[in-house]
């Protein structure tokens, strides 16, 4: 695997992929790698003809109480692992290489639906960091295909809209969520949990799945199922950041006669925020 700091190493080195008429795959990250990341690679590794992976923990999306500080940095362990999951090329830059300017001078890319709910109601300016960091590197990278994780369902759809409302040549893949033995999806921010807390995390999933069920069967007060869910969470000793039953295109709110719908859902632990999500069609 051969390793870039700056853009324009990067960029010559594709140029010569792209002049031979390889796909070219990417798969962006922020590191601090699991079995979901190297998931992905191995979907871009079967479709395309070079891997690109990038680590880069984007400031411009955290909030001013997140924990952009905080965030594992792993870099050289996600090294080994990227070399043995069959990456290409990696894509390290430093904030000056990304942010020449400055991040308060920065052009923003932004997408003025979908983005102020959800995760976007509780991390005001997240998906705007997101969507002009993911907007640079696609120009960065060029790739043919970009794969993202489907359980950060949100971003997915934002990513799509962006690509598709600024004309973008690139196909974005979803990949299946990749989970822990007992259902947790996997996150770079699981290791913040803590001990006490961990067998009774898998409740997120538990919740979106019977809520699922009862949708299934017939249920269409979507707004209780939500509430229900809401103190099935409490009682595991978890604070609810939402749980909401959304159309899967839109995000609004599901309608009634919505015939695709997914729940999400994000709870809070002691020091973790942990998402989740299940699509279901109903005939």
């Amino acid at each position: 695997m051969r390793i870039f700091h700056t853009v324009s190493g990067l960029r010559e080195a594709l140029t010569i992929h792209r002049r031979e008429g390889l796909r070219i795959g990417f798969v962006p990250t922020m590191g601090n790698l699991h079995q979901g990341h190297l998931a992905l690679v191995a979907q871009a590794r079967q479709t395309c003809d070079v891997v690109v992976c990038s680590i880069f923990v984007n400031a411009l999306q955290f909030g001013l109480n997140e924990d952009w500080d905080k965030y594992p940095r792993t870099y050289q362990m996600d090294c080994e692992k990227l070399t043995a999951a069959g990456c290409d090329y990696l894509f390290h830059p430093d904030d000056t290489e990304m942010y020449p300017n400055g991040l308060d001078t920065q052009s923003r890319v932004i997408c003025p639906t979908m983005t102020d709910v959800l995760c976007g109601a509780s991390r005001p300016g997240h998906f705007e960091g997101v969507t002009t960091v993911v907007s640079k590197l696609f120009n960065i990278v060029q790739p043919d295909e970009a794969i993202f994780g489907i359980k950060d369902y949100q971003q997915l759809a934002v990513i799509r809209r962006m690509a598709e409302d600024l004309c973008m040549p690139v196909q974005i893949t979803a990949a299946p969520i990749h989970r822990e033995a007992d259902g947790l999806a996997m996150s770079s921010r699981n290791s913040y949990i803590t001990e006490q807390e961990r067998p009774n995390v898998v409740v997120l999933k538990e919740s979106l799945e019977w809520i699922a069920l009862q949708v299934q069967e017939g249920a269409r007060n979507f707004r209780e199922l939500e509430t229900l869910a809401i103190q099935r969470i409490a009682s595991a000793g978890f604070k609810t950041d939402y749980i909401t039953l959304s159309n899967s295109k839109t995000l609004d709110p599901a309608a009634e006669d919505d015939l695709e719908i997914t729940i999400l859902g994000a709870i809070f632990t002691e020091s973790a925020r942990l998402i989740d999500n299940l699509s279901i069609r109903l005939d």
